[in-house]
């Protein structure tokens, strides 16, 4: 499945959903949590990508 802004699949379980689907957490590594959130696979819970959410 081509990747899409909107849609991610998961490497680990290969699921593929929408990017509101997935569980989001505050950013590890000294990252500002109110900038940056990473976006977890809510079918088996590895980390999918970090995402930019503002300013």
């Amino acid at each position: 499945m081509a990747e899409r802004d909107d849609v991610m699949t998961c490497e680990t379980c290969g699921a593929a959903l929408a990017r509101e689907d997935a569980r989001r957490t505050k950013t590890m590594g000294g990252l500002d949590p109110a900038k940056w959130q990473t976006l977890y696979c809510p079918h088996c819970g590895s980390r999918l990508k970090t995402v930019y959410v503002g300013d």
